[in-house]
């Protein structure tokens, strides 16, 4: 985790869980989910659809009670002090919050207003929330003209009117293009240059590496790994070999895997992974082998360690592919 460990965490949690009743009995959504962010930190909630990230977000932003254990956000548990985390948090969901038939500034204005803010205040709030976003020239359009990627940020600015100390954003650039996605980024890191603490769900492993200061992939309910993005791709060591074998998958195994420059070597869907020290090295050693042994690759990808091979390494699958 970046910023200083050992300081009071904005937003804790403690053997977090949530189950729901389901036609074929209880459902556990969130099993047993320990967090710790530090203030400032823009800290990602990595993993498929369906893994926990939205049930365990709506936890901490008061809308889900907690089946069993502890979570606090801002200093205030999220069971017992509901309305405290409420009053220092902006949460945006998937589907954001604007209506159609309002203007962006009407919107901003509003939630201002909500939040005990004087109409006068609220409008100069909305206006320095207009210029940071981008969005002057849209201020007086109604929502319903805004493109994609002007509706997301708008909802992110109504998040954020009433200065928050932690901002939730569910899944933020779901379904934006690249640019806009960019650009809605570049918005994210400004709010951790503000002392705003970010806490964002994402699928995308390119999200999570370009923005997050920490992260926790989880799968199932659970937490599999946790670290910065660096921390985690160091834990795999080396650089990771994917070889095409044309149905001699155990056979490559065997033969590759009692080689000193493999760290690992196994079987996934088809393709021989290998973990090897060293990549440029190892693909001619690999193709002698197999040479000499009568078995051709069909294909052959060289790569550093990336978010989904840690993905990959804790559950088994690929990211990219449970995400797709």
């Amino acid at each position: 985790m970046s910023a200083q460990s050992n300081t009071q965490p904005t937003i804790e949690t403690v053997g977090l869980r949530r189950t729901f009743k389901g036609r074929g009995g209880a459902v556990e959504a969130v099993a047993g989910v320990d967090l710790r962010v530090n203030a400032g930190d823009i800290f990602g909630f990595l993993g498929p659809n369906g893994a926990g990230k939205t049930t365990t977000l709506r936890i901490l932003a008061t809308l889900l009670p907690p089946t069993a254990g502890t979570a606090s956000v801002a200093g205030f548990d999220v069971a017992r002090h509901p309305r405290q985390v409420r009053e220092r948090i902006g949460y945006v969901a998937q589907s954001g919050g604007s209506y159609r038939e309002a203007t962006g500034r009407e919107e901003l204005i509003i939630q201002g207003r909500l939040f005990g803010m004087s109409k006068a205040e609220a409008g100069r709030r909305a206006v320095e929330i207009l210029a940071a976003l981008d969005l002057t020239e849209a201020a007086d359009r109604t929502c319903k003209t805004y493109s994609g990627g002007m509706r997301r940020r708008l909802n992110i600015g109504i998040g954020m009117v009433h200065r928050p100390a932690v901002l939730f954003l569910d899944e933020p650039t779901t379904g934006l293009d690249p640019q806009a996605r960019a650009r809605l980024w570049e918005e994210i890191r400004k709010l951790r240059e503000t002392g705003t603490t970010v806490f964002l769900t994402t699928h995308y492993l390119e999200e999570a590496d370009a923005l997050c200061d920490c992260l926790a992939i989880i799968d199932h309910g659970r937490i599999v790994a946790e670290g910065s993005p660096d921390d985690l791709k160091r834990e795999i060591s080396g650089d990771v070999l994917t070889i095409g074998v044309n149905g001699n998958g155990d056979q490559v195994v065997k033969l590759l895997s009692g080689q000193p420059f493999v760290r690992e070597a196994e079987l996934d869907d088809g393709l021989v992974r290998l973990y090897v020290d060293r990549g440029e090295e190892a693909v001619p050693q690999v193709l002698r082998l197999l040479d000499a042994k009568g078995l051709a690759p069909s294909t052959m990808d060289l790569h550093r360690p990336s978010l989904d091979d840690v993905f990959l390494k804790k559950t088994g699958r690929s990211l990219r592919e449970s995400a797709a």
